[in-house]
């Protein structure tokens, strides 16, 4: 295997025990509920393959579905966000996305911070909608959608923050 495999393949086990052991057991006020194995989706490779992330983001929600027994929820929000994933990197980085050019740790704090929040909120009102699965409680479904995105947007900003090997 080589490099950029073993890399991919220990931040999918890093960020599903993350989220299996640590943050499926934080449930404050009964609507916030962080989901940072997104972050897989979000950093994966840019040159691979569409298939590719599609497949994996599957593998990666069911296997938290699977540990948190939510019936297939989290498989379908990380496949809604693995396909729209180009659509929300052409819409954050522009250009540099065009020229299949970005390391994510030299693009500015603000381009993040947008494509973080963006990936966050629709992967999370996708996930809510599904589990509440009630059009009249659309009200609950916005607010678990805000209050965990918030939450999950920090962890995940902070996380790209500490980790990114940053290069000027």
């Amino acid at each position: 295997m080589n490099n950029s495999a073993v890399n991919t393949t220990l931040l999918f086990i890093t960020v599903l025990l993350v989220q299996v052991l640590v943050c499926n057991h934080i449930n404050f006020l009964g609507y916030i509920n962080p989901y940072v194995y997104i972050l897989f989706i979000m950093l994966f490779p840019i040159r691979t393959n569409r298939t590719v992330i599609i497949i994996l983001g599957f593998l990666l929600g069911l296997c938290v579905d699977f540990f948190s027994d939510s019936g297939g929820v989290h498989a379908a929000a990380a496949v809604t966000i693995a396909y729209i994933r180009p659509v929300l990197l052409k819409f954050s980085f522009g250009m540099i996305y065009e020229h299949q050019s970005i390391k994510f740790s030299n693009t500015e704090l603000g381009n993040r911070l947008i494509y973080i929040s963006l990936f966050t909120v629709i992967h999370h009102f996708v996930l809510f909608s599904l589990e509440v699965f009630n059009i009249s409680k659309i009200i609950l479904i916005l607010q678990k959608t805000l209050f965990s995105s918030i939450f999950t947007i920090i962890l995940c900003f902070m996380s790209t923050i500490l980790f990114s090997k940053k290069r000027r």
